[in-house]
């Protein structure tokens, strides 16, 4: 799981700057707004794979989704981001957990 989940929140680390420059042409929007916004998310990102087989880590993780697609009202575009990332995140842990099972069962039918 910690693989995928890392993979998809690296890819948002990504999409998040590049949104950044897109809001910053945003007349309403202050540079210092835009990154402080767009800075601390893409910590969190980069935090959040250091412990994103915690609990609590993959909570912080679907608010950092919902943060996406709620973004999309700032940059429409967010809102078809937000929503693949959303699935993209549902689907790292979904097919995480299944494959950490697999590798368990492995592990242990070879020991």
């Amino acid at each position: 799981m910690r693989t995928l989940c890392s993979s998809t929140l690296i890819g948002e680390f990504f999409v998040i700057g590049f949104a950044g420059l897109v809001a910053m042409k945003h007349p309403d929007l202050s540079m210092g707004t835009v990154w402080g916004v767009c800075g601390a998310a893409m910590v969190v990102c980069v935090l959040l794979c250091a412990v994103v087989t915690r609990p609590w880590a993959l909570a912080i993780g679907w608010v950092l989704q919902a943060a996406l697609v709620v973004s999309g009202f700032v940059i429409g575009t967010m809102f078809i981001l937000g929503v693949i990332f959303a699935a993209l995140w549902w689907a790292s842990i979904h097919y995480g957990r299944k494959v950490d099972d697999i590798r368990a069962r492995h592990a242990a039918s070879a020991a």
